[in-house]
């Protein structure tokens, strides 16, 4: 399956070097012009648009015609920038990955292999598969009623109810798919809604098992084949970690806000962690806060820390798979108060802290917690 790419820059250089890259990579690549962005965009629904911040002006203006459109929640966004001061106002302005200035190939393959990575995943997520099944739902309090599932896909389905319902609410499904006499039961949340009572449902911290059934039943039953599975990147070195988070330096980092599934290793001992990436340094690491939604999440994370203290000098492998562009995040409330363990982990701590830190202050600091016999480390 060969994926698209839009690429905006006057640099030619630089345009080379990416054309070639993501050639290699079976993308397609488009050079456009500025001036033509907003039509460029709305025919060619990329899976990636490409800006360079030389002219920080126009790309400014390139991805928030991207923002507007209907697939903007899929389309990767790669920046070229010259000025690394500027990394966290152009990440706020809608960069999932930035690439600095002068570009090499080695530094763009890197981030371009890790961008395929995710637009692999985002492609799979936004398979989804028409049908008419029964459905039961159920709001906050309320009494179970009827309705009817139109499409599913592995994060989310679309019903119809006899009456309207509100956004944002929470709301619990029963369903049989087609083919099974298995009930599954989801939790997730009003997304959107219509008038005459059909709703978007995005589910919420689904269980493994029903993650898993719901991915095998479409794709095997979508209408178009789904690409290839993602490599995960295991070119990456875990150098710090405790139950709330970790620090992996690797070339690939994933975006700020992307879900990500992370395998940890060590001897015969293994143990896999769901997370969200907090912090993103261009081709240098990643900082990841675990979800940790349950107490069974974080003893395990609590026993791989121990084995590691207990053997002095082992050094853990690693590989890390994203889950999500925009990871779920709602496991931490931002305006809810830290809990006694968080005010505990300097890490945990420090990883929420990337909007007042630049990459400098941020790697001092995680090396003058290393030093600290207060951190938990590997």
């Amino acid at each position: 399956m060969t994926f698209q790419a839009l690429l905006f820059s006057k640099d030619e250089q630089a345009i080379e070097i990416l054309t070639r890259v993501l050639s290699g990579l079976d993308v397609g690549v488009v050079c456009c012009e500025y001036a033509d962005a907003a039509r460029q965009l709305s025919e060619q629904k990329p899976d990636a648009v490409l800006v360079d911040f030389d002219s920080a002006e126009e790309a400014t203006s390139t991805l928030q015609s991207l923002s507007q459109t209907s697939f903007a929640n899929r389309s990767i966004t790669v920046a070229l920038l010259s000025d690394k001061a500027a990394l966290r106002q152009v990440l706020g302005q809608g960069a999932n990955f930035v690439i600095y200035k002068p570009v090499t190939e080695g530094q763009v393959a890197a981030s371009l292999r890790a961008a395929l990575t995710v637009i692999k995943r985002e492609r799979r997520r936004s398979l989804r598969v028409p049908l008419q099944v029964p459905v039961q739902i159920k709001m906050g309090d309320g009494p179970e009623v009827e309705a009817i599932l139109l499409d599913l896909s592995e994060e989310g389905m679309d019903i119809l109810a006899a009456q309207p319902l509100s956004s944002s609410v929470p709301i619990n499904a029963r369903f049989s798919l087609p083919g099974s006499k298995s009930e599954l039961e989801a939790h997730g949340e009003v997304a959107w809604t219509n008038p005459n009572g059909q709703a978007g449902v995005r589910l919420i911290s689904p269980s493994e098992g029903l993650r898993l059934t719901l991915r095998k039943w479409v794709e095997a039953n979508a209408p178009e084949q789904p690409p290839s599975d993602p490599d995960p990147v295991i070119s990456c070195k875990l150098t710090d970690l405790s139950t709330g988070g970790c620090y992996v330096e690797t070339e690939s980092p994933f975006p700020e806000g992307c879900g990500i599934v992370l395998c940890l290793k060590a001897e015969d001992v293994e143990t896999t962690v769901e997370g969200r990436v907090s912090v993103m340094h261009p081709g240098f690491g990643m900082g990841v806060e675990f979800a940790a939604r349950t107490s069974e999440d974080r003893e395990a994370v609590t026993r791989f820390i121990e084995f590691l203290t207990s053997r002095p000098g082992t050094i853990p492998e690693l590989s890390v798979m994203p889950r999500a562009l925009r990871g779920d995040d709602s496991h931490r409330d931002s305006a809810t108060a830290p809990d006694s363990e968080e005010l505990q982990d300097p890490l945990l701590e420090l990883l929420r802290k990337r909007e007042s830190l630049n990459q400098e202050e941020f790697l001092q600091e995680l090396h003058r917690q290393r030093s600290s016999p207060a951190v938990e480390s590997a």
